[in-house]
């Protein structure tokens, strides 16, 4: 099962709407942002395939109508500041990243998968038997980049989003 990853889309629109259909290219069949979506409208863009979302530091004025966004659409679950969700046998945490106790909190229980943003760097990291990925951010960083990755053979990749 292939799956995207984004992060820190911070209202950028045309970038985010970009960074879905590369993607989608590229054979995703559903997504997870990291959070710091910071505008509901960012919510529709990524809900073209089921896309997990959790809250970051700067969705905090704009929490409850990202909430109401995520409620009114089919392919879009909240999971807060942070869960855990068991796709292709494999059981993958997701954080913004800002929360320390939330991330120790997801880190504990050993996922196969941690996704997390908030530094806008791209990195992917073995902690254990946890792969820490953080897709980098399309929105303040020197590349805009996004994840894809297979779930079953732990391929994943970086792409970088073209600059618009």
């Amino acid at each position: 099962m292939l799956i995207g990853v984004l992060s820190d889309t911070h209202n950028q629109r045309q970038r985010t709407e970009t960074a879905v259909r590369l993607l989608q290219a590229e054979g995703a069949e559903a997504l997870f942002h990291c959070g710091d979506l910071t505008d509901p409208d960012i919510v529709s863009l990524c809900s073209v395939l089921p896309c997990y979302f959790v809250l970051g530091n700067n969705d905090l004025g704009s929490a409850d109508r990202i909430q109401m966004a995520i409620d009114q659409s089919e392919n879009a679950i909240c999971l807060g500041w942070g869960g855990q969700v068991e796709l292709a046998g494999k059981r993958i945490a997701i954080t913004h990243g800002h929360l320390f106790r939330e991330y120790q909190r997801l880190r504990a229980t050993d996922p196969d998968y941690l996704f997390s943003g908030h530094t806008h760097l791209a990195s992917d990291q073995l902690d254990g038997t946890t792969r820490g990925i953080n897709p980098g951010a399309l929105h303040r960083a020197s590349q805009y980049t996004v994840v894809i990755g297979n779930l079953i053979d732990g391929q994943f990749r970086l792409l970088q989003v073209a600059r618009s």
